[in-house]
């Protein structure tokens, strides 16, 4: 811990002082918290953060193979998140927590976070909050969300064993979704609004390869339609000469949106993506005392990896603000 007045003992009642609290519990926001606890800081973590359907761990969860972090030949998401929860628990200055942060408050040179179960006091906080997926937004997809239309191919893909299922997308996420899919569907649609789909080279021969996976471009879903569960798409173009397509389920992987409101809030300044704006040498923000790093940020190659990089420069340059500032 600090060597800081405001960290020697709570110094408001029912409230627990820490020097850094991260808001995020994805794989930058325990990198982060590894770094800042190995340089002594008393460090907080808040998992299921603001607006995420991600359980600890983050976005890598949901991830069926890992095969480019250094270190793993091969291993899943969950793997490898588990991996990361499990370092960071070992240090005996992390604290996590699975607590949604509903707000934070600038207080002289401290910033009080509340949850949804209690407030905490912090000389520092490092935004580590990501995105969450974007929805599909056409008739049906709301009134069947979770009765056919899903947005994680790992979690509900086994759900639609032998069956016939859609995915809507085209970049390498949703290519590795599909092939995801394909190890338990009977049948999977690519539907993709543009000229061509666009992953990774690598995860393009794979869908070539696989025989289960059918590529359709330049059309989209008008429509989704069933009785209690999703029966069947409308399309916006023919496809060999019908506008509809009998499917069992609509898997959609178009994006995500950026969790940065509560970001945006306490000034921080965000890009037109709604992206937190980073000084990428330190994941400093504009505003003092407040760090980033991973997807919430606007560095535009979003992986894991570079994310991890965020998180422990912004855990160092916590520690440098905490200790140069004197902050109490």
């Amino acid at each position: 811990m600090a060597n800081l007045k405001s960290t020697s003992k709570n110094t408001m009642k029912g409230i627990n002082n820490f020097d850094v609290i991260i808001v995020g519990a994805g794989g930058v926001g325990l990198a982060a918290a590894m770094y800042s606890a190995r340089l002594g800081l008393k460090t907080l973590v808040l998992g299921a953060s603001y607006g995420s359907e991600l359980p600890i761990g983050g976005v890598i969860t949901t991830t069926n193979v890992v095969e480019n972090y250094p270190g793993f030949i091969r291993l899943t998401g969950q793997e490898l998140a588990k991996k990361i929860e499990e370092h960071a628990r070992s240090y005996k200055l992390v604290t996590i927590k699975e607590e949604k942060v509903l707000d934070i408050k600038k207080e002289k040179e401290s910033f009080i976070v509340k949850t949804e179960k209690s407030e905490y006091k912090s000389l520092t906080i490092i935004f580590a909050t990501g995105t969450k997926w974007k929805k599909l937004d056409v008739p049906g997809s709301k009134k069947f969300e979770n009765k056919g239309v899903n947005y994680c191919a790992l979690c509900d893909g086994p759900l639609f064993k032998n069956k016939i299922v859609s995915l809507v997308g085209g970049s390498d996420s949703a290519t590795k979704d599909a092939l995801v899919l394909a190890e338990s569907a009977k049948k999977v649609y690519i539907i993709y609004r543009g000229e061509q789909i666009h992953p990774e080279p690598i995860n393009m021969e794979r869908i070539k390869k696989n025989k289960k996976i059918e590529i359709i471009n330049n059309t989209n879903i008008t429509e989704i339609r069933g009785d209690k569960f999703v029966e069947e798409i409308i399309l916006d173009k023919s496809y060999k000469g019908k506008k509809s397509l009998k499917v069992d389920a609509v898997f959609v992987a178009i994006g995500h949106i950026v969790l940065s409101e509560l970001a945006k809030k306490m000034g921080v300044k965000l890009n037109e993506k709604g992206e937190i704006i980073l000084n990428h040498k330190t994941s400093e923000t504009n505003v003092k005392g407040i760090f980033a790093g991973g997807d919430v940020t606007d560095k535009p190659f979003k992986q894991l990896i570079t994310g991890v990089a965020d998180g422990c420069t912004a855990a160092y340059s916590a520690y440098e603000y905490i200790t140069k500032n004197k902050v109490e």
